[in-house]
Order: structure tokens, then sequence, then C-alpha cells
């Protein structure tokens, strides 16, 4: 059977929207929904943040349903990208370590929303020590362990499309930013300081995502896929 030659799969561009835009309207509607109250962080006293969740739940279950929705895209994106390496004549590494990237930060977008819901149980709110054990837990796997997958996608594609001359050369420092911000959040486990590096790979990871998109569906039109002894 001869092999097609344009790639069959789903928008990476419409993939990357969809993610963005249900992220952020959780934010938004976690915004809008919230009812008064000093926002209080992860590393608030036990009280004040069961105070302040019990003032808004509907906002806490909306934003992570929201959350938990916005795995589905991600995911796809991550799948669809690699398979688009893998038909443009990769066969390194480098796709795998995205795959496992990818999929750490899904299913960790999906474990956070899940969690984050239950903080919208009247009978979890009741007890501060249990509010704060299951938002310590929402953030560590929406923020730290999101972080590190996502660094690790990042990597995966971008060493392999230095290699294979993919992607312009911006576009891959620009990833390999991500990939170590990603990595460098996990010191945030030691060191509260390092929590500053979550939001960079989140809202870096944004911009690297839409650029990504572009770049590996721009038309290829009588082009051959690359393949490393192309390269070597």
């Amino acid at each position: 059977m001869k092999s097609p030659s344009h790639f069959r799969g789903p928008s990476l561009l419409l993939l990357a929207t969809v993610h963005f835009l249900i992220f952020a309207s959780g934010l938004v509607a976690g915004a809008l929904l919230r009812h008064g109250g000093h926002f209080a962080t992860p590393f608030a006293p036990a009280e004040e943040l069961r105070a302040f969740l019990a003032l808004s739940p509907t906002a806490v279950r909306v934003s992570n349903f929201l959350l938990f929705g916005s795995a589905v895209p991600f995911g796809i994106f991550v799948v669809t990208a690699v398979s688009r390496l893998r038909f443009m004549g990769v066969r390194a590494a480098g796709t795998g370590i995205a795959l496992l990237g990818g999929m750490i930060a899904t299913i960790a977008l999906i474990l956070s929303g899940s969690v984050g819901w239950i903080l919208s149980v009247p009978e979890v709110l009741a007890s501060a020590p249990t509010v704060k054990a299951v938002n310590f837990l929402n953030f560590l796997l929406g923020g730290v362990v999101f972080a590190v997958g996502f660094g690790l996608l990042a990597a995966g594609v971008s060493v392999t499309c230095y290699f294979m001359r993919l992607l312009p050369r911006w576009l891959i420092a620009l990833g390999m930013l991500t990939a170590l911000t990603g990595e460098l959040s996990s010191l945030s486990l030691v060191a509260y300081p390092a929590n500053f590096f979550i939001p960079i790979t989140r809202y870096l990871g944004f911009i690297w995502m839409f650029s990504v998109a572009v770049a590996l569906t721009r038309d290829r039109k009588g082009e051959q896929p690359a393949s490393i002894s192309d390269v070597a």
C-alpha cells in the first residue's frame, strides 16, 4: 500500500487554541464566581485556607472542572505532535521523551482538576487539615508535576527538531528554555522560591505550543520526510 503524502490528524493549532481557551476560562470563572475574602495560597494557615475556599465552592467546582477539561485537547496535542514528527521521518528517542513528558503533564492536569474538585464538597470543607492536604496535592499536581512533564515534552521535541532541522533556531531555543524552567520547578519541593518557575513554564509553554503548531503544520508539499542519515 502506498504511504500517504500528507499527514492525517487533527490540527495542532486548533488543539492548542482549545486547550488555552478552556484553561483560561477556568481562571476567569474562578475569579468571577469567587465571593470576597482575601485570596489564600496553598501555603496559608489551614483555617484561613479553609475559610477562603468555603466562601466560593461553586468557583472551586467550575474552575477545576475546566482545568480537568483542558487536559483532553492538551493530551491530543501531545499525541498528534509526536505522530507528526514520526511521519516526518524522525526515528529518535526524543519523540519517546516528548510523549512521556506530555502524558505526565496530561495526567497531572486530570488529577489536579479531580483533586481540586473535591475541595467544593461541604464535608471536606468542614475540616481545615483535610482542606490543607487536598489543596497542597492539587497544587503539586497542577504545578510542579505538570511543569516537569511539560519540560520533558518541550525538551524531547526541541532536541529532536534541532538535529533534524525541523524548527527555526529561535523556537528550539524557546523550547529548551521552557524545558529548563519546567525541570527547575521541581526544586520548589525543597525551596519555596523555586515556585517562581511554575507560572513561567506554563505561560512560556503556551507560546511554545502555538509556535510549534504553526511551524510543524506549514505546507510541506513536495518535500520528502527527513531521516537521521540526511543530517548526519
